[in-house]
């Protein structure tokens, strides 16, 4: 798993690539963390275009990317998944924490 960040305009993105699986998100986790807590952004948005894969670990990315933004604030938007990921995070009831376009 592979990821990229741009800040701009108080819009902290995160373009990943890969399977998100366990082993992959708790590196994920840290890294979108520290990124997080040195840009303080009022956004988050997290581009799935690259992913090939997720099971649960990406709904817990998701989940907990939503609670480090709260003390800023921030929201968290999910872009370009699948539709296949769309579901699945639907019916685990993420787009009531996080914009899914």
């Amino acid at each position: 798993m592979a990821l990229r960040m741009e800040n701009d305009a108080h819009v902290l993105t995160v373009y990943l690539d890969g399977e998100i699986d366990h082993h992959a998100a708790q590196n994920l986790r840290e890294e979108i963390d520290t990124s997080i807590e040195r840009a303080r952004p009022s956004a988050l948005a997290l581009d799935f275009r690259g992913v090939t894969f997720m099971d649960s670990s990406g709904i817990g990315l998701v989940m907990g990317r939503y609670r480090a933004m709260q003390p800023f604030g921030g929201i968290v938007t999910v872009k370009n998944a699948s539709m296949h990921i769309r579901k699945v995070m639907r019916l685990a009831g993420l787009d009531k924490l996080a914009h899914i376009e």
